[in-house]
């Protein structure tokens, strides 16, 4: 089953006379919940104002520094508050005609007066009920839950309620995924170890520095300021004065001196935002066997997974945080791929940037395996595989080394730039190529199959096996004459797909076949009756 959307009140058989929406804000034990309708808490419709008029301050004091005339900064403000005030109503609208409820059989949220849309979710379908607050939220203690389904997508995969009392919303949460109806569906052969799994060393906030992702965030963030507040400095004479302190130095220094400020400043900001995500980080194990992931400094946020919907990890390393020793820990689950709010990689990370050792031992902790299943020497693929990946870095560096000849021969460069850079390009593409060669691997155990492939960002992915529901087996002219395929193991969980590209096909077809026996079997049947 799945939730469904209904244009009519709750069936007569629950109750004869519907029961009011009853304030959020009172008291209450998780088993009020389901003796009544609640509504939101009231108080988001002061958070609204809030956020709202916020922004207002510093537009005004722009217009303020800019000189800009009285009558331009009171119609900029009146239509602020006018705007401020329509949305509060919508708010208040919202909250006054939204409620829901818990009964033994699921989750309802009702919407609505003269078009009134009723929604619900079965509980043991639920499969997580995710808190956020920011700081906003925190100020007035709210917290908004989103309740899923597990599934990425659709309208009715998950229910939003914004906003309820933090005391409520772990209440509700504690209802819906503790309740005994699900104890009783877990397997009895569980091997359940509530309590921590891991918890933040504040040394490894050093690994968020080393973040290129982050650091790109924070060099765009500065690059929109510059463009809000242009007639700002402009009229303070910054960008001037910048001018002039840059014609004191050479061409050299300025450029070097510029990439090392831009390189700093990236390196902080990514530090203070990953102090931001992941500040109080703790993972835990729950009594019904969901993991729990809590992080968050001024936004605070609380992520449930049900271990159900585990089908492996995935041990992630960017370049530059691998080469300081450090990873990234993923879950590979049903419902957290192509999240519709673009959290999906946030949710699905089981333990933030830390050194590889711990990012391995949590892998082996939240899939109950007393070793590391990534861990571990992976086969190697052709050699001829590399001698792919160099071409390609190659080729990608032609464009560049011919439009600079195209300048030279206008006389606009010298032409030992054009050499200079093809050469260090060069050696720059060698040593990619040669990387994401060695970065490809793969192997098959007992339980897993483990893939590995990546330079920019190196994957190593542990698949279980029955987890696997198909391949997709691909093969190029160049790779037909090469004898190499790509085979893909195809799974309802994370990207969906896990590729082990340019392996020998003899091997790849094996691999795939013993993984899961008698799924590729037929095809490689057709295959060789049609040679």
């Amino acid at each position: 089953m799945t939730p469904a959307d209904h244009d009519h009140s709750p069936p007569s058989h629950r109750s004869a006379t519907p029961q009011q929406p009853t304030s959020s804000t009172q008291s209450g034990s998780p088993d009020d919940l389901t003796a009544a309708w609640h509504r939101l808490d009231a108080r988001t419709v002061f958070v609204t104002v809030i956020l709202v008029l916020a922004p207002l301050i510093p537009t005004l004091a722009v217009m303020l520094v800019s000189r800009a005339s009285a009558g331009a900064l009171l119609t900029t403000a009146g239509i602020w508050v006018a705007i401020a005030l329509l949305l509060c109503g919508g708010a208040a609208y919202d909250w006054y005609v939204t409620s829901y409820r818990v009964t033994d059989e699921r989750f309802e949220l009702r919407k609505g007066v003269l078009s009134r849309s009723h929604r619900w979710i079965p509980r043991d379908r639920i499969r997580a009920v995710d808190l956020t607050s920011d700081p906003v939220h925190r100020v007035f203690r709210l917290a908004v839950v989103k309740i899923g389904t597990g599934q990425s997508s659709g309208e009715n995969a998950e229910l939003k309620l914004d906003a309820i009392p933090v005391h409520r919303a772990e209440a509700l949460r504690r209802e819906l995924l503790h309740s005994p109806q699900r104890q009783s569906t877990a397997s009895p052969t569980a091997q359940v170890t509530d309590g921590l799994l891991a918890a933040l060393n504040p040394a490894w906030l050093g690994y968020g520095a080393l973040t290129v992702s982050l650091a790109a965030i924070v060099w765009g963030a500065i690059a929109s300021a510059f463009g809000s507040f242009r007639e700002v400095l402009v009229e303070f004479g910054v960008f001037q004065t910048i001018l002039e302190q840059l014609e004191r130095f050479p061409l050299w220094m300025t450029i070097s001196g510029g990439a090392l400020v831009a390189l700093a400043t990236g390196m902080l900001g990514a530090l203070l935002l990953s102090v931001e995500m992941w500040w109080g980080f703790r993972l835990t194990r729950e009594h019904d066997t969901t993991l729990r992931v809590r992080r968050g400094l001024l936004t605070t946020r609380s992520v449930s997974l049900e271990e159900g919907r585990l089908r492996g990890v995935e041990i992630s390393e960017p370049l530059v945080l691998r080469w300081a020793g450090g990873a990234r820990t993923n879950a590979v689950a049903t419902g957290l791929s192509a999240a519709k709010d673009g959290k999906g990689t946030e949710n699905k990370t089981l333990l933030p940037p830390a050194p590889l050792a711990e990012a391995q031992r949590v892998s082996a902790v939240v899939l109950r395996e007393a070793e590391p299943p990534a861990n571990g020497k992976l086969r190697a693929h052709p050699r001829v595989a590399r001698r792919r990946r160099v071409t390609w870095a190659l080729f990608a560096l032609l464009p560049l080394v011919a439009a600079l000849a195209v300048f030279a021969a206008l006389g606009w460069i010298p032409m030992w730039t054009v050499l200079a850079v093809a050469a260090a390009g060069a050696a720059v593409a060698f040593a990619v190529g040669s990387d994401a060669y060695r970065s490809l691997g793969h192997r098959l155990g007992d339980r897993y199959l483990v893939v590995r492939r990546g330079t920019g960002v190196r994957r190593t992915v542990a698949l279980q096996r029955d987890g696997i529901i198909g391949w997709r087996v691909r093969q190029s002219l160049f790779q037909r004459r090469s004898d190499l395929v790509t085979v893909a193991a195809i799974t309802a969980a994370g990207s969906g797909a896990y590729k082990m590209p340019d392996v020998h096909t003899s091997d790849g077809l094996g691999v795939a076949a013993e993984a899961v026996p008698g799924l590729l079997e037929p095809f490689l049947e057709g295959r060789t009756s049609g040679n």
